[in-house]
C-alpha cells in the first residue's frame, strides 16, 4: 500500500465500527486531509455511511469474491486521490467463509495494511486486556496498530480501558462516547441505509469536530 491507511476491525458485529470509520473519515477531512474509505466484503449499506464521512464514494473490497490482484487494483484506484485510506472490516476480524477464508484479517494481510481494533467498552475495564491480547496474538501475519474504544461513558472509564490495552502492549488510540445521534438503527438485513438518515452528513461533521478531543488523530 503506497498511501497511509488502516482497517478498522472488531471482535464482532455491532461494536460501532461503521460509525467510528465514518467519524474518522469526517474528522480527517475537516483537517484538510484527502481521505477515502472502503468497506470489506460485498455489503451494500455501510459504504453509504463511509461516503457520508469521506465526502466521496466508498467502494467494496471483497477478500472472498475478489482475487488479490483485483483487491490491489481497487485500493490503487482510490489511493490516487487520497493521502489517507480508512477501511471498515466485516463481522469479527477473523470471520469469513466456512473454511475461514475471506476475513478482514485476510484482506489486511493481502494488502499489507495495519488494523485498528474497535472494542465496545461497555461493561468492562481490566478484562479488556484479555480480549485485546487474544486478538493481537491470534495471527502473526497481521499487525494490530492500536485499539479504539466505543460507547464509553466518561474519560475515567476510558483511562481504565487504556491501561488494560497498554498492559498487553497495544496502543490505546482514544474513545468515542455514547451518543444516540450516531447510533445507526438496524433492520433484519442490517443497518438502515444512509439515505434514510436525514442530515446524516451534518451529524457526522458535528460529531467529528468533537472527536479530536477524545481520539489521537496524529
Amino acid at each position: 500500500m503506497t498511501t497511509h491507511g488502516f482497517i478498522l476491525a472488531a471482535p464482532a458485529s455491532g461494536t460501532g465500527k461503521t460509525v467510528a470509520a465514518a467519524l474518522l473519515l469526517a474528522a480527517f477531512r475537516q483537517r484538510g486531509v484527502a481521505v477515502s474509505g472502503f468497506k470489506t466484503g460485498p455489503d451494500y449499506i455501510d459504504p453509504g455511511f463511509l461516503a457520508a464521512g469521506a465526502g466521496r464514494t466508498a467502494p467494496n473490497i471483497d477478500p472472498w469474491g475478489m482475487r488479490t490482484e483485483t483487491q490491489q487494483a481497487v485500493l490503487t484506484s482510490i489511493a490516487g486521490s487520497a493521502s489517507l485510506i480508512i477501511g471498515e472490516g466485516v463481522m469479527g476480524l477473523f470471520d469469513g467463509a466456512r473454511d475461514g477464508t475471506g476475513s478482514t484479517a485476510d484482506l489486511a494481510q493481502a494488502l499489507n495494511v495495519p488494523i485498528v481494533l474497535v472494542v465496545d467498552g461497555r461493561g468492562m475495564a481490566a478484562s479488556a486486556a484479555a480480549l485485546i491480547s487474544g486478538f493481537a496474538r491470534h495471527r502473526d501475519d497481521i499487525t494490530i496498530a492500536g485499539v479504539l474504544f466505543t460507547r464509553i461513558g466518561h474519560v475515567g472509564h476510558y483511562e481504565l480501558l487504556a491501561a488494560a490495552a497498554r498492559s498487553v502492549g497495544v496502543n490505546p488510540l482514544g474513545w468515542i462516547g455514547r451518543d444516540s445521534a450516531v447510533e445507526l438503527p438496524s433492520r433484519h438485513l442490517g443497518l438502515v441505509q444512509a439515505g434514510e438518515h436525514e442530515g446524516l452528513t451534518e451529524t457526522f461533521e458535528a460529531m467529528a469536530g468533537r472527536l479530536a478531543r477524545t481520539v489521537d488523530l496524529d
